[in-house]
């Protein structure tokens, strides 16, 4: 051990990691610069992700702190206080953004969102009419005073308002739900002046309660919201009943214990009590809001300006080679292509599909589907395929968390068109985004594949940065066409005789150690003096083992470039643990979201793309594929790609060795790599 080496490594708690990115995100509805539809998107992420925090990791930490301060004092603090001292710093700064910056910037666009404030007269005929034709007949109240035999139970994420009476009989309290799952969150009233207005769904309701309950008076009105536990395991052991049990997690998740209570700050002690006992709620549960919930929702605020107050458009180009009559197939057989989405068109990955569906040679079609589309056209390619007498194989992971119910949808259209449906693995999940395609030519089998960073969903593809491999290389084909045998037995891989993958990285096969094997040979090349360096782009970086790796590469010298979006536990510049690595993250219009693996190897540099984020779950739990770019010219590419990302000074920000993220500082000219990467493809 050396001098400056620290005796144990440092890491960076995952939770306050994730947070952190979450407020990159409201910094961007921060920036002025940006257009003000797209700070009002900002915020809608960031409600949706801290939405999403609560419905997953919350209840976990919870449990596990108790389980801490109950069995096991000495235990590793699990950094709850300050996670939740987190939570509630970012959403003070998003209610003032909100208030203070976003909307007032919406009025001087010509676009005022009521919010908080009386509706003017002008509006009143529009909203009276709309409450009692549209809304009206949705609202089913509940009853707070009666003496409930067990806990109030309403769905996850309903809007409600706690609603005070005053009666014949004194003092009642009242639920009434805001039906958003049914109605628009927004109502675009008719302008006054040339100026535009919009009323939340909530306000059409709050000044018409008393035609829902006559003969009361309606003394307080107030939003609530009951976020609750949704990371409910699915019991996946039996193959016959993998839609059945998905249907039952469905009901419990609806079901789960509460998480976060979120109240209006202005809502009287005594019904915030009331309210506590008929929900049967923990106080550690209540969590101060606003008067507005779900604000996830602004993502659809109407915007009856037009473009000027977005992102000016930026329509993806053409991929070189792709377009004309003469069939993809048929140029894949000459070369390999490589896409990068959004910047690029993901036409041709709907053109593999279509023609796929309806070339007379093609034989068979297998692909796995962690997020489909609701509205797939790749779905509808394959229920073609299949009617036009294609062997159609179709492996869908029912237990994409939050895609559960797309998915079972999907597979139930699949199975009807006599497509072949695989389910999920017992135990694991598989995200592997792969293509397989066989052709027959002449008695000969030719075989294509198409390998993703990101799931097969033409939606997302519009502002997920992706890459995609379409290939007829014979050796990632062949290991292809072994994985997609693995996948239809539904074994574990244990239970399934080796394979030996000579190209592809495939999780709970071979990804874990061939990637250690990559660090160390790079490892070897910089002590014995030659070029080495790993260059690393990823979602997410958890994993103990693969973070001890690259401490340890640090600690050898070798030059470690990262880019990672949301978690990293990975701590930088530490002297004698990580001094030689440097870990930045970009926040833009896209979400950066490609897996993308580099390995220097003493100037022949191997690079990977995949599905595979450095988390416990994806190298541990999961199958993935990551897999190599082979041709020298988009392998060049790709590196170009990140090295311009490695470069950005606009949307950048570094990670300290204090596990805080602070602006790039350098004397270089202004460079946002999302844009320097849409311009530098425009060229090809």
């Amino acid at each position: 051990m050396t001098a400056n080496q620290p005796t144990k490594p440092t890491y960076i708690n995952r939770d306050l990691s994730w947070l952190s990115f979450n407020h990159r995100v409201l910094q961007e509805a921060a920036n002025p610069h940006v257009p003000v539809y797209e700070r009002v998107r900002f915020l809608a992420i960031f409600s949706s992700n801290l939405d999403e925090f609560f419905r997953v990791r919350m209840s976990s930490l919870l449990s596990l702190e108790g389980q801490r301060t109950a069995e096991n004092d000495d235990a590793e603090p699990l950094f709850l206080p300050a996670i939740q001292a987190q939570v509630m710093q970012s959403q003070q700064e998003f209610g003032r953004l909100l208030v203070e910056e976003v909307l007032p910037e919406l009025d001087r666009q010509g676009v005022h969102l009521y919010y908080g404030d009386p509706l003017r007269p002008e509006h009143a005929a529009a909203v009276s009419d709309y409450f009692f034709s549209r809304v009206l007949g949705l609202l089913r109240p509940i009853w707070l005073d009666e003496a409930p035999t067990k806990p109030l139970n309403v769905p996850d994420s309903a809007l409600y308002l706690a609603v005070s009476l005053q009666g014949p009989g004194g003092q009642q309290r009242a639920l009434v739900n805001i039906p958003d799952q049914h109605l628009p969150r927004f109502l675009a009233l008719p302008p006054i002046a040339g100026h535009h207005f919009i009323a939340f769904l909530d306000d059409i309701i709050r000044p018409h309660l008393s035609a829902l309950f006559p003969g009361y008076r309606v003394v307080s009105c107030h939003s609530v919201k009951i976020t609750r536990n949704a990371d409910v395991s699915i019991a996946d052991e039996f193959v016959g009943q993998m839609d059945e049990n998905i249907a039952r997690m469905l009901d419990q998740r609806k079901e789960g214990h509460t998480t976060r209570f979120l109240y209006d700050p202005a809502i009287p002690a005594d019904l915030l009590t009331t309210l506590q006992t008929a929900f049967g709620l923990l106080p550690q549960s209540l969590v101060l809001g606003g008067r507005y919930h779900n604000l996830s929702s602004l993502m659809n605020l109407p915007n009856p300006v037009g473009n000027d107050l977005n992102y000016p458009p930026q329509p993806p180009h053409p991929v070189a080679g792709l377009q004309g009559e003469k069939s993809i197939f048929d140029r894949l057989d000459g070369r390999d292509y490589l896409l990068h989405t959004p910047y690029q068109s993901y036409n041709p990955v709907l053109r593999f599909f279509n023609e796929a569906a309806t070339h007379p040679d093609v034989t068979d079609i297998f692909v796995t589907f962690y997020r489909i589309a609701a509205d797939s056209a790749i779905g509808q390619a394959l229920l073609s395929a299949a009617r036009n007498g294609k062997h159609v194989t179709v492996f869908m992971e029912l237990k994409a968390r939050f895609d559960e119910a797309n998915n079972l949808r999907w597979s139930k259209q699949f199975k009807a068109a006599g497509i072949r449906l695989v389910y999920s693995i017992p135990n694991l999940k598989v995200h592997a985004k792969i293509a397989f395609v066989k052709r027959r030519i002449n008695g000969q089998e030719r075989r294509y594949g198409l390998f993703s960073t990101g799931n097969f969903n033409e939606n997302t593809a519009r502002f997920y940065t992706d890459h995609i491999l379409l290939t007829s290389h014979p050796g990632l084909t062949t290991d292809l066409d072994q994985l997609v045998r693995y996948l239809q037995t539904r074994k574990q891989p244990a239970q399934y005789p080796p394979i030996a993958f000579d190209h592809l990285l495939v999780a709970q096969f071979n990804l874990l150690p061939q990637l250690l094997a990559l660090i160390d040979r790079e490892i070897t090349h910089h002590q014995a003096g030659r070029p080495a360096r790993i260059t690393l782009k990823l979602n997410n970086l958890q994993d103990q083992t693969m973070v001890d790796k690259l401490y340890e590469a640090s600690r050898a010298g070798v030059p470690i470039d990262l880019v990672v979006r949301g978690i990293c536990t990975l701590l930088p510049n530490v002297p004698g643990q990580s001094e030689t690595i440097r870990v930045r993250r970009i926040v833009d219009r896209y979400l950066e979201h490609g897996r993308v693996f580099v390995f220097h190897n003493n100037g022949q540099p191997d690079t990977y793309l995949g599905s595979a984020d450095w988390m416990s779950r994806n190298l541990h739990r999961r199958v993935e594929v990551c897999f190599p770019v082979y041709d020298p010219t988009l392998s060049q590419q790709l590196r170009q790609l990140i090295d311009v990302q490695l470069a950005d000074n606009t949307q950048a920000t570094l990670l300290n060795e204090h596990a805080d993220w602070e602006a790039v500082s350098n004397s270089q000219p202004p460079l946002r790599s999302q844009a320097a990467i849409y311009e530098r493809l425009r060229q090809t």
